[in-house]
């Protein structure tokens, strides 16, 4: 306990004021949870201001337009969060009338819910002797206790999760998650901690020992998959500029109900020539007769575990493409395209390029 209210002391002193921690209410404190997995909190609050003013209850955002909340949601990547969350926000409208269940159990079987998350709504909005373990509170009691087991490991949860529910302030769970989790973003931090004047550093095993920059133990990355997109804008000239072809994303892939254009993706980069092209074109479209108005720079956006290399070709048509094989494909006018939720990669080539401005 001694550990609970020593560190809720340095938290009502040193916390950031940010607006979930105003409230009790589980529909904005899962809104911040979901928008905040992988996401930075200065990059994160802008977005959570964004969604409760449109969307202020989950009803209104239950029935929003699928486009809609991906269009607001650009920038922020991982779009199957998006997702997610707006079937979740749909099966706590219906099935819950509007209450997130109190339920760890069930707040689970929600989309887009895991083990974080779900403590994390339990303990801070309903008060769930439960604790939160994400990369802060694993840097933070690795580092205070001397866990060398990689957090990126079976045994390295099981051991720092017994360890949070051992110190976890079962009449204050959610201010002591909350406590945990600024202390690592804050004091305890990945590089440069602040140890001099850290308020356990009398007894900090990683400190004492010298193993500050050693701790937590990572396992090592997975190699990075390189993918190789060539994509053609294909263009067809209106009264007032031009129309173009976009493609929604479907499947299991990457940037699933996100729009791009038409796309060929080979296994190795490729030299950009007339002849590739043409080639390439031929199995796209029926038709002979087009204009090759540009070729982009290479693009590059980098996933969880993939580099995207990307590069744009505009294509003048001069009517209407029947394609071989996309069934998915829509035509809009060029200046239409801001209203379309798009990949980060294309949202900084069609800015470059003044498509969208």
């Amino acid at each position: 306990m001694d550990f609970a209210f020593r560190l809720a002391g340095w938290y009502e002193q040193n916390k950031r004021e940010l607006p979930w921690r105003n409230t009790k209410n589980p529909y904005f404190i899962w809104l911040s949870e979901i928008i905040l997995q992988q996401t930075r909190v200065d990059q994160g609050l802008s977005y959570y201001i964004k969604f409760t003013e449109k969307y202020p209850d989950v009803f209104s955002l239950a029935n929003a337009p699928r486009d809609e909340v991906f269009k607001l949601w650009q920038g922020l990547g991982y779009y199957n969060r998006a997702d997610n969350m707006l079937l979740t926000a749909k099966l706590v409208a219906g099935k819950y009338d509007g209450n997130f269940p109190e339920n760890r159990d069930l707040l689970l079987q929600l989309p887009g819910i895991g083990p974080y998350t779900s403590a994390a709504i339990a303990s801070i909005a309903f008060g769930v002797p439960v604790p939160v373990v994400d990369g802060n509170v694993y840097r933070v009691l690795a580092r205070l206790f001397g866990v060398d087991a990689p957090v990126n490991s079976a045994k390295g949860s099981r051991l720092v999760y017994q360890l949070a529910e051992d110190l976890l302030d079962k009449n204050d769970p959610g201010t002591f998650n909350q406590a945990v989790m600024e202390f690592g973003a804050l004091k305890c931090t990945p590089a440069n901690p602040e140890c001099a004047d850290c308020l356990f550093n009398t007894t900090c095993y990683a400190r004492l020992n010298g193993t500050v920059n050693k701790l937590p133990v990572k396992k090592p990355k997975t190699t990075l998959l390189n993918r190789y997109f060539y994509y053609f804008l294909i263009r067809l000239p209106n009264e007032g500029g031009y129309d173009m072809y976009l493609n929604k994303r479907t499947g299991g892939d990457i940037w699933k109900n996100l729009y791009d254009f038409v796309l060929t993706e080979l296994p190795q980069k490729t030299e950009v020539n007339d002849e590739f092209i043409m080639n390439n074109l031929k199995k796209k479209i029926n038709m002979k007769h087009v204009v090759v108005d540009g070729i982009s720079k290479e693009y590059k956006q980098r996933l969880s575990h993939q580099l995207i290399h990307a590069v744009f070709i505009k294509i003048i048509v001069h009517k209407k493409v029947k394609f071989a094989h996309e069934n998915s494909l829509i035509l809009v006018p060029e200046k239409h395209l801001i209203d379309y939720p798009v990949p980060r990669l294309i949202e900084r080539y069609v800015t470059d390029e003044k498509i969208i401005k």
